[in-house]
């Protein structure tokens, strides 16, 4: 039988008995969860560790839940959210999904319908990332295939390292686009700080010199915004 990897979830709710509740019937369905009781700590525990999923409660101390969904979506612009919330006013579940919610629940709600939203957009991301691990690019006289993390040029081939190879990739999926810097760093790198930036121009370069063979290839700087792979 095939084994399934347990999702995480963060869990951030400050009412102690439905946090219980939900922590259990989620772990009941084999889901991994940690419950925070308030928006402070629920960023201190995404900061810390990689989630698939996060459930914020908009009525929170210290930091309400969409000042923390914010703050997450400058960690991990693509980590699904939910947002738990007593208020049902038009705005509030408005602001919800401007902040890029997946779902806005409101209280009182049905755990099991809750179980299956979340089943839906955990399978829906996996899917998604199954279609993008299996995706090779063709740029000018080169392909790349990050999968095997394989650069091939004729007969030379290249074999990057991980970080050589997701940079890469991201340059490839937005080619001749804009790759914004501060997206590539927070994705690879964690977070957008100067030394994570310094290292990064080092991943350019080293891209710059696998790719000098094809004159038509060019990785540009476009400055203060980010990077544009330009390929025919």
């Amino acid at each position: 039988m095939e084994d399934k990897r347990q999702y995480k979830i963060l869990l951030c709710e400050d009412d102690t008995n439905l946090g219980m509740v939900l922590k259990n019937y989620l772990e009941l369905n084999e889901y991994e969860v940690t419950l925070e009781r308030d928006g402070r700590l629920g960023l201190a525990a995404f900061q810390r560790e990689k989630f698939d999923i996060c459930l914020l409660d908009v009525m929170m101390p210290n930091m309400d839940g969409f000042t923390l969904a914010e703050e997450i979506r400058d960690i991990d612009p693509d980590v699904p959210l939910f947002f738990l919330s007593a208020k049902t006013m038009k705005d509030d579940i408005i602001q919800g999904y401007k902040l890029g919610a997946d779902d806005y629940i409101t209280k009182p709600f049905d755990s099991e319908v809750l179980l299956l939203k979340i089943r839906a957009i955990l399978k829906r991301n996996e899917e998604e990332n199954k279609i993008n691990d299996n995706v090779e690019f063709d740029l000018g006289t080169y392909h790349f295939n990050p999968k095997l993390r394989e650069l091939k040029n004729g007969t030379t081939m290249q074999t990057l390292s991980p970080k050589e190879n997701e940079l890469l990739k991201m340059l490839a999926e937005h080619k001749n686009d804009l790759l914004p810097r501060e997206r590539a760093l927070k994705k690879i790198w964690g977070s957008d700080t100067y030394f994570n930036g310094r290292s990064m121009d080092v991943y350019i370069a080293k891209l710059r010199k696998y790719l000098k063979e094809d004159s038509n290839i060019e990785i540009v700087n476009i400055h203060g915004n980010g990077f544009r792979l330009v390929a025919p």
